[in-house]
């Protein structure tokens, strides 16, 4: 027969609502008490029902973790940190993934009984967070915005990284300068191309129109954006691109084009996946700590559950550049 918490109570010669109480914290319930029924669930091998701990505090203590685009390296990337830090706090992560960020995928988390919600691939037109903001459920953005509603938020600062990869790029002798650049509609592609931009401007050099080129986060799309520019009768020397797996792309079109690395053409990434600095790829590359930001918004969607009212809190985490095999002086063609 299961142990239930009426013979937790009476091992620990409480009531079995105290018993409850206990085992999720409650203040009302003194420390010695918790400490008795604690050492009574323990020695009796008692796993509180989840579905009871629902029911009586009104919570169910899982987390969404909303990504659209789950064949990115990168989120792949944090979801073991979400999930460790989420575990910590007491909490299950749920993963969700959609096709298109939509009412209906709204609809499907309300649905699942979540208590709050980590948005991982918002755009800017999304509509999920005015959803969730009016159905009243707690999120936080995780690395992409919106401005349509402001709310708790991890975000990466570029412009340090990018003002020291265009320092190396320009003392390396780099002045015919490509980016592949993301998606207009995100706002991690808009901080990047702006941080890119000004970094250039800052040493006298313009980003020419002819070797820019805007797709999708994703190896093909990058594959297919390099392949474009090293067509160019004259094309550029070194290519920024979006992020790392846009990279990884970039690579596969100039080994296809029989184009060098770094020799013909200087190829930097975005977020320092643990992939770029494997010995086959050394990518150069600017980082940041997205372990922690991910670990962060864990932390922050369950500070937003418990204190709704709180203060909004936008975290930042700095980057750095991380130059490597892929970098070098440019081509004399």
């Amino acid at each position: 027969m299961a142990v239930t918490s009426r013979d937790v109570a009476r091992l620990a010669s409480v009531s079995q609502p105290t018993v409850s109480r206990a085992l999720r914290d409650d203040p009302r319930v003194s420390e010695d008490t918790r400490r008795r029924v604690r050492e009574a669930a323990d020695l009796l091998g008692y796993v509180p029902s989840e579905a009871g701990r629902a029911l009586s505090s009104g919570r169910t203590r899982r987390v969404g973790l909303l990504v659209t685009d789950l064949a990115n390296q990168f989120y792949a990337q944090v979801i073991a940190p979400v999930h460790l830090e989420l575990e910590e706090r007491g909490y299950q992560l749920m993963l969700h993934t959609e096709s298109a960020d939509n009412e209906t995928v709204v609809e499907r988390l309300i649905a699942n009984g979540l208590d709050g919600v980590i948005l991982a691939t918002t755009t800017i037109d999304s509509v999920a967070p005015v959803r969730l903001r009016d159905r009243g459920l707690p999120f936080v953005y995780f690395n992409r915005t919106s401005a349509m509603v402001d709310a708790d938020a991890t975000v990466v600062r570029p412009e340090r990284g990018f003002d020291q990869a265009v320092e190396h790029v320009i003392e390396l002798g780099h002045r015919r300068i490509g980016a592949i650049l993301g998606p207009s509609n995100t706002s991690t592609a808009q901080s990047r191309e702006s941080a890119l931009r000004a970094a250039l401007a800052a040493r006298g050099v313009t980003l020419d129109a002819n070797y820019v080129r805007r797709c999708p986060f994703d190896t093909s799309a990058g594959d297919e954006a390099a392949a474009s520019l090293l067509a160019l009768a004259e094309p550029p020397t070194v290519i920024f691109c979006g992020n790392d797996v846009v990279a990884y792309g970039a690579l596969n079109a100039a080994r296809r084009a029989g184009v060098e690395v770094p020799d013909g053409v200087s190829i930097i990434g975005f977020d320092d996946l643990p992939a770029a600095s494997w010995p086959i790829i050394e990518l150069s590359t600017i980082a940041y700590d997205f372990a922690a930001m991910a670990r962060e918004a864990a932390g922050l969607v369950t500070q937003r559950i418990v204190d709704p009212d709180s203060p909004i809190q936008h975290v930042e985490f700095g980057t750095t550049f991380v130059p490597r095999r892929t970098l070098g002086e440019a081509s004399a063609t």
